[in-house]
């Protein structure tokens, strides 16, 4: 049966507190640290040699989709009426806003070490310690609009600029990809500052603390965060239903994205499925 993903500002008291005891329940049995090693793994740069899936590359919307799904089903065999949030960033754009309440996500992190103090996944609760690429600290932090250097989320008309591009993808297929929708929503950008960190990416930086960089699954607003990009893949699809997952075919031998990348109908590690496979969701849940 379609089940249904609502907007976090939509969420009753009740579904709130199911969706928090059931992260923390994963995160007591051990499971949730293993979605954080997944994507430490598989947060792999331009830079780096070797095939990228999550970021900087095609694949980073049917990727994520995936990702959401796994979290999603585990969530469920705890209970089954949870499913994920989504934040619309463009909508709840202060840290007074959902989902930064005490009744779900907690709020910013203290000035002094941005430790999180407030809601459910404080250290203090002794219920959410970081296990994954943390070096002295285990608590999670945040930096909301950083304060010390503001930054803004990104607002409809940013998030426009992406969704009216008709292709999804171009080469060169990374995050230097000058038109298509993929990397115009992942938010790479040349330059400093506001161009350097658009609509996802700027996300990240806006929220701070452990979303900026390969670990940012410790905060559990990363998937509210995705779930939000997820729903956007899906707008743009109806938008534009002559347009679909690109590139179709993989770069052949010689081009600098050659066993790089993954195509449509390539296996998108680590699980066994196609890019193809995964552009529609109608048959396992819906956005409301």
């Amino acid at each position: 049966m379609v089940y249904v993903r609502k907007s976090v500002s939509a969420l009753t008291a009740a579904e709130k507190r199911r969706f928090v005891t059931a992260l923390l329940e994963l995160k007591r049995r051990g499971e949730y640290d293993d979605y954080v090693r997944t994507h430490i793994e598989f947060y792999v740069a331009d830079g780096e040699a070797g095939l990228r899936t999550a970021h900087m590359t095609p694949s980073f919307l049917p990727w994520h989709r995936r990702f959401l799904l796994e979290l999603e089903r585990s969530l469920r065999r705890i209970d089954p009426s949870v499913t994920v949030p989504y934040w619309d960033w463009t909508r709840q754009r202060t840290p007074a806003a959902s989902p930064w309440t005490d009744d779900l996500l907690g709020g910013t992190g203290r000035p002094s070490d941005l430790r999180v103090t407030t809601g459910p996944f404080a250290h203090a609760e002794g219920d959410w310690p970081l296990r994954e690429n943390v070096t002295d600290a285990d608590f999670l932090t945040r930096d909301l609009g950083r304060p010390r250097d503001p930054i803004d989320l990104p607002t409809a008309a940013e998030l426009e600029w992406a969704m009216k591009d008709p292709a999804y993808d171009s080469a060169p297929w990374d995050s230097t990809a000058g038109q298509g929708f993929r990397n115009k929503l992942e938010g790479w950008g040349g330059g400093r500052g506001k161009g350097a960190w658009r609509n996802h990416n700027r996300v990240h930086r806006w929220v701070g603390g452990v979303m900026v960089g390969g670990a940012s699954v410790n905060d559990p607003v990363f998937w509210l965060h995705h779930a939000f990009v997820d729903l956007l893949w899906s707008r743009w699809q109806r938008r534009h239903r002559d347009h679909r997952y690109l590139p179709a075919t993989p770069p052949g031998p010689g081009h600098a994205q050659h066993g790089r990348i993954v195509a449509r109908h390539e296996r998108l590690p680590p699980w066994d499925v196609t890019p193809d496979e995964l552009e529609d969701h109608t048959r396992i849940y819906r956005y409301v």
